[in-house]
């Protein structure tokens, strides 16, 4: 029994507020356990210069820890500063939500995707997909209301979940706590149709022995299943 009285393989309680924020084509508030990220998702007819004349779109991604967001302890804003962290963390997430449709199907167009942690315990990137995933399928629908484009696309919903190795246990959607003192972080997103998109590990002075990162893999697929079909109650597609 984990301090939070959440057995190995239980996920913490997911709670959605949707449209948190009015007047933008899609917002949510996602609550993960203690971890809560703040989502909105914009577009502009345009795309990077290296896809034009691609007859492609683009999903872009933005990552931030609030201040105050880890406590007293206060995070500066990012104001035109290089933060390693939350760039990789950014390519993350968008490298996760630009699987889950043709973005042929937004040819000429990009979706901004901005992830706000306000408050951290944990996941932190995991919950930024998982209310991504959620923006992005809400922002198409909008699209779609506003005649910008023809029809919904095919989407293939996703999600992500972290899994903490200590010694020969898993354990699921960590906290900030069991994440410090894991031997190591396994992020895995990954699809309703239970294909990976991707895995993120970081080990801390151990190995992780193959048959175990093999168990975490199946496991984070099982959950995010499992996530996605909470996830679903939200989104129309």
């Amino acid at each position: 029994m984990r301090k939070d009285g959440r057995e190995n393989q239980q996920l913490r309680e997911i709670r959605i507020i949707p449209d948190y924020i009015k007047k933008v084509p899609a917002s949510v508030l996602i609550e993960q356990g203690d971890t809560r990220v703040l989502c909105t998702a914009t577009y502009e007819t345009k795309v990077p210069h290296f896809l034009r004349s691609s007859n492609k779109g683009w999903i872009q991604a933005e990552y931030s820890m609030l201040p105050g967001s880890t406590g007293n302890q206060r995070m500066n804003r990012e104001r035109q500063r290089v933060n390693n962290r939350s760039i990789e963390i950014q390519r993350f997430i968008g490298r996760a939500l630009r699987t889950m449709f043709n973005l042929k199907k937004i040819d000429g167009m990009t979706i901004y995707v901005d992830t706000d942690v306000v408050q951290a315990d944990g996941s932190t990137r995991c919950a930024s997909v998982n209310s991504g995933m959620l923006a992005v399928v809400k922002a198409l629908r909008y699209l779609v209301f506003e005649n910008l484009l023809p029809e919904l696309p095919e989407i293939e919903l996703i999600s992500a979940v972290s899994i903490g190795v200590k010694g020969n246990e898993l354990l699921v959607d960590l906290t900030y706590q069991e994440d410090f003192k894991a031997d190591a972080d396994i992020s895995i997103v990954s699809s309703e149709k239970g294909n990976i998109v991707e895995v993120e590990t970081f080990a801390e002075g151990k190995t992780i022995p193959n048959e175990i990162f093999r168990e975490a893999i199946d496991l984070g697929i099982e959950k995010n299943l499992e996530i996605i079909e909470k996830l679903k109650q939200y989104v129309t597609i």
